[in-house]
């Protein structure tokens, strides 16, 4: 038993000869929305409330951080010998390949440049940021659904999806397992913890539960996941989606001591 994959266009909207996809609009939807729920976060904070204009700066900042991160780290993380052939498909993101943790470390660059420019306490803008982040990560991973990419590995469970290039055989839909953890499930716990008085006067706690949060998210969908047909298993087991989620954790454990070590600020929220 298995489900047949929606028959869903990958285009959303087609005028003439311009095609906007479903990839792109969940990239914008996930900017737009994220933007909002950070001056949302930022407007309660009565200890360092930047004005609107510093978040729509930063908004270009975080733009930028992503898609060159993302492009850099698919580049080197994943298809480094193709691209060293073909150096000009760097340039063509319209061909896709982008990769979560090179956008995450070009998130970072830009947020802790950005927070030193505006004069803003790093780790609350980290904080608020991280809470926007699995907003992203929902539509991003929905989109990929809908493209029938990044698909599972093979599965006899009754909701297993059938591909179009995936083969005769159901696959795990693991783009929507990642969709749950990393978007749904991930987002309502750190709203919690946004909500927690004790929580917003550490501030680097969320950053710190994201961090950890996404990377144990991640690790356990990559044993559903059919890893990246030109790499396969790294050491016999292991993706290296897992592997690059290594340092997240340690990154991760580290940010929340030094929350701790730094002690409660005035007026968290």
């Amino acid at each position: 038993m298995s489900i047949p994959f929606p028959n869903i266009d990958p285009v959303a909207i087609a005028i003439g000869p311009v095609a906007i996809r479903w990839y792109a609009l969940a990239y914008l939807s996930a900017f737009l929305l994220g933007w909002l729920y950070v001056v949302y976060l930022a407007g309660r904070n009565k200890e360092q409330r930047p004005n609107k204009l510093d978040l729509d700066d930063f908004l270009a900042w975080g733009i930028l951080g992503v898609i060159l991160g993302g492009r850099v780290g698919y580049v080197l993380f994943y298809q480094t010998a193709m691209y060293l052939h073909n150096p000009l498909e760097i340039f063509m993101l319209w061909h896709g390949g982008m990769s979560f943790h090179g956008g995450a470390l070009g998130m970072i660059i830009a947020m802790f440049i950005y927070a030193w420019r505006k004069n803003i306490p790093t780790l609350r803008l980290t904080d608020w940021v991280c809470c926007a982040v699995p907003i992203g990560l929902f539509t991003g991973r929905i989109a990929n659904f809908v493209n029938g990419e990044l698909y599972g590995r093979v599965t006899e469970a009754p909701w297993g999806v059938i591909f179009p290039h995936g083969g005769e055989l159901a696959r795990h839909p693991s783009q929507l397992y990642e969709a749950g953890l990393e978007g749904l499930v991930l987002f309502l716990i750190l709203f919690a913890l946004a909500n927690v008085k004790s929580i917003l006067a550490r501030p680097g706690i969320i950053s710190g539960v994201f961090l950890i949060g996404y990377a144990v998210s991640r690790i356990t969908v990559e044993f559903f996941r059919e890893p990246d047909v030109q790499l396969g298993y790294l050491f016999g087991i292991f993706t290296m989606g897992q592997i690059l989620c290594l340092p997240m954790i340690l990154g991760g454990l580290i940010t929340i001591a030094i929350a701790y070590k730094n002690g409660p600020v005035r007026n968290p929220a």
